[in-house]
């Protein structure tokens, strides 16, 4: 889907149901395809254990949001990663 279309934001559920999980993704795109480098990628996830967020940023994400969240939380988050 990325070869074909570019996308703005990539919003990444980081436990995926089978394959590479949503980190792993992220770092395959960051590597393998260009036209992604400086794309944003969000982190949607469950996992909001202490050092969670920063072990995703660390890992090619631009942003992370745990589950329950707020429109409120999500808008905001994508107004600062898009600006």
């Amino acid at each position: 889907m990325l070869k074909q279309k570019k996308y703005d934001l990539i919003l990444m559920d980081v436990n995926l149901s089978r394959g590479m999980d949503g980190v792993q993704l992220t770092e395959f795109i960051r590597n393998t395809i260009p036209e992604y480098k400086d794309v944003p990628i969000i982190a949607v996830t469950a996992y909001a254990m202490h050092g969670d967020k920063e072990e995703f940023l660390s890992r090619g994400m631009t942003g992370y949001i745990s589950k329950p969240f707020t429109k409120k939380n999500m808008l905001s988050l994508l107004e600062r990663v898009l600006s």
